[in-house]
């Protein structure tokens, strides 16, 4: 009749109407107790508060008002226009809620709830406790910090040892880079962050939330770095004299820090020695990537890979996203087989395409696709429908809770999704290496037998709740911001085991991540903001290891871009690590939003489009050799190949003034143009002998302005004789 749940559904930043705010309260501080009545004929609710002496009867009594703003954190969280921002909004809907703010809470307090209907009592929830806790010295341990650590406190209640509390001291001048893949800015001293692993719909610049959060900084003009060594929460604040470290704790209070001493590429390298880093992938994923998420039929791939070919714009990879049944996201869409009832894997030779269904021939595509030289990335979600009674989805969902292959709740019953991306799916328990095998088994014969290149291992972000279980004897309070790193992990293994390059295309990820594959910046819109964040969320990951990184050129959500910003986009993603474009689900409405570059000019009449990105694409082509060389000496250096100028001139106050610059490897320093109406565009050249790449004129070091026709982004380089507009790039190539 009535649901209160301490915890809610866990969502790390916003409450659900059947919480408790906070669900850990300091001492002397009140809660707001939040209920669900599941019947409309609830016309009261009555908090039961602290009776005497924990007995059935004593306490006081509080009633509770119906809840009436319970949708403002759901509305907060919403994206805006695209296709998942109604089911965001609903997420957290308060129908049916009610809520009471209770007298300070000082001492250990248990709590329950009555339902009334006209005044007759129609249900009374079970007892509930909340212990207070404050902050007190000398409970607990902080290893390894050394000198560098003040300030310890930690965070206790009857129950335990709850969270611990440092101070990190900075210097005038020190800055803060860091913390896993950031998109607000690229110095966050001064700012209030998290590590937690999450989707944030687009405005993730806005909201500062990350898919891929780090608990690792450098201080850069400090000349050192940290890394908590934890996989659960950790908060970070930052003033004038100091870095504020919170951690969320396990059964024992010990925090394991990490200090590294150096330079920021010695840091780098003394974290990436303890955590892992990225292998070398073939040469081919430096080539144009193309995708929409509603090329759903053999026949649209097919066209738009041959506008390609007609328009002359090379491309190397496309990312079929709609391809499956999206029940298991493991079977062509109208394929015909036969449904295995143990849930088992099955064989390429198993199906059958019907000759008018969306895929007549996927083998047949993927070979003239390979033929072309256009390697085949396959999208993926690591979730299981969940809601069907037959067929093989439902087949593959018995067998993953049966089997024991599912995460579970802490009563030992399957955990389903809380989010609202295929809410109420089966997670699959990819902390252990029988249940990756077990999940992988059933994609082999995509890899095997039609020679798939790789897989999108989208989302990863799905797991809310601290007290889920893990196979590997992780709760969900460690476990969760691990899952994006196994999940990676286990398509890599797939594909190694089938003797290909191990290209994952991921989103969420946590430390370890940088031993996994590729990985994009997520949702967002086609705005010049977003194009701004981006570009920090990729100076920001790379600063924490990962080098091989892309976005949505020009975003993916929301109208189609104007051709100003789509191609000033291109020329960025020409000059990053991974150069794709890719476009939202819309429903198959028109106007298309396909961003390919042909419909960008037929949607904005601007005829310059498609011979600029022509030249673009072709002269990323060119720099295919150049970005190979410079990951490999990357992966051996751990001197990042999308690299935030501060690695090489960390004593130079003044590249703080222009965050959106870095270096693409050694040789090439780039300056994206990130405003709408530039005709001229202003770079800082550090101290050195330049020339403009473009035109291979010498230039001095300090501010150079030059002009910037959308077919130029500006471009330096400390090698002599690079011509760009000739196709002499760094290294002679």
């Amino acid at each position: 009749m009535i649901t209160h749940r301490p915890y809610g559904i866990e969502h790390p930043y916003a409450t659900s109407p059947d919480q408790r705010v906070p669900v850990l309260p300091l001492v002397g501080e009140p809660v707001r107790l939040g209920v669900v009545a599941s019947s409309s004929e609830v016309t009261s609710v009555v908090c039961e508060w602290d009776p005497a002496e924990h007995t059935s009867s004593g306490g006081a009594l509080l009633h509770l008002a119906p809840t009436t703003d319970g949708g403002a954190d759901a509305a907060a969280l919403a994206g805006g226009e695209g296709h998942l921002s109604e089911a965001q909004a609903k997420s957290l809907g308060a129908d049916g809620g009610w809520s009471v703010l209770t007298p300070p809470v000082t001492k250990p307090v248990r709590y329950r709830f009555h339902a009334y209907t006209a005044g007759e009592l129609v249900g009374t929830s079970e007892w509930f406790e909340v212990s207070p806790a404050q902050w007190v010295r000398d409970a607990g341990e902080v290893r390894r910090g050394g000198e560098r650590v003040r300030d310890v406190e930690w965070l206790v209640s009857a129950d335990g040892v709850h969270r611990a509390r440092f101070v990190l001291p900075l210097q005038p001048g020190d800055h803060l880079v860091g913390f896993g893949e950031r998109y607000d800015q690229l110095d966050q001293r001064g700012k209030r962050l998290d590590a937690v692993v999450f989707e944030q719909y687009k405005a993730q610049g806005v909201h500062g939330r990350t898919y891929l959060p780090m608990p690792f900084a450098h201080v850069v003009n400090g000349g050192w770095g940290f890394h908590v060594r934890t996989s659960r929460r950790t908060w970070f604040s930052s003033d004038d004299t100091g870095l504020t470290v919170e951690v969320a704790l396990g059964d024992e209070p010990v925090v394991d820090l990490g200090i590294y001493e150096g330079s920021p590429h010695e840091v780098l390298t003394a974290f990436l020695d303890e955590v892992g880093r990225a292998e070398e992938l073939p040469d081919w994923v430096f080539r144009l990537w193309a995708s929409g998420n509603e090329w759903n039929t053999q026949d649209l791939v097919m066209s738009r890979m041959n506008m390609h070919r007609d328009l002359d714009i090379p491309v190397g990879t496309v990312v079929i996203e709609a391809w499956s049944d999206e029940e298991g996201i493991t079977i062509w869409r109208d394929a015909q087989y036969d449904v295995t009832p143990d849930g088992s894997a099955h064989k390429a030779a198993d199906f059958s395409y019907p000759p008018d269904g969306a895929w007549p021939d996927p083998k047949a595509m993927i070979d003239e696709l390979h033929d072309r030289g256009i390697k085949v990335i396959l999208w993926q979600i690591p979730l299981q429908k969940s809601e069907f009674d037959t067929g093989q989805v439902a087949a593959d969902a018995d067998a993953m809770v049966r089997e024991g292959h599912a995460v579970r709740e802490a009563d030992g019953t399957a955990y389903h999704n809380r989010g609202w991306w295929f809410p109420k799916a089966l997670m699959p328990d990819l902390s252990v290496q029988r249940t990756r095998d077990w999940w992988t088994e059933k994609r082999r014969y995509l890899v095997e037998d039609f020679d798939v290149d790789g897989f999108k291992t989208d989302g990863g972000e799905h797991a809310w709740g601290h007290d889920l279980r893990y196979a590997d004897g992780r709760r969900g309070d460690e476990g969760n911001n691990l899952f994006p790193v196994h999940y990676a992990r286990a398509f890599g293994d797939l594909l190694r085991s089938a003797g290909k390059a191990p290209v994952t295309f991921s989103r969420a990820g946590f430390t370890g991540s940088q031993a996994h594959g590729i990985f994009w910046a997520g949702d967002e819109d086609s705005t010049w903001k977003a194009f701004r964040s981006s570009i920090t969320a990729g100076l920001t990951a790379a600063s924490c290891g990962i080098v091989y990184w892309g976005w949505d050129l020009a975003g993916f959500s929301g109208p189609v871009p104007d051709a100003e910003l789509y191609l000033r986009a291109t020329a960025a993603s020409t000059f990053l690590p991974i150069m794709q474009y890719h476009s939202e689900f819309n429903h198959h409405q028109l106007p298309l939003r396909d961003r390919t570059p042909w419909h960008v000019a037929e949607t904005t009449g601007d005829d310059r489009v498609v011979p600029i990105f022509r030249a673009y694409a072709v002269l990323r082509e060119q720099l295919v050799p150049y970005l190979s060389a410079q990951a490999a000496r990357t992966i051996t250096t751990d001197r990042p190949l999308l690299r935030p100028l501060f690695f090489d001139h960390a004593g130079d106050p003044e590249i703080w003034n222009h965050p959106y610059q870095y270096q693409l490897g050694d040789d090439l320093l780039v300056n994206p143009v990130l405003e709408p109406g530039a005709r001229t565009w202003t770079t800082y050249l550090p101290d050195g002998t330049w020339y403009d790449a473009w035109t291979g004129e010498p230039v001095p070091a300090g501010l150079v302005t030059r002009e910037v026709p959308l077919e130029i982004v500006p471009v330096y380089s400390q090698v002599p004789g690079v011509n760009l507009s000739r196709g002499v790039l760094p290294g002679g190539r």
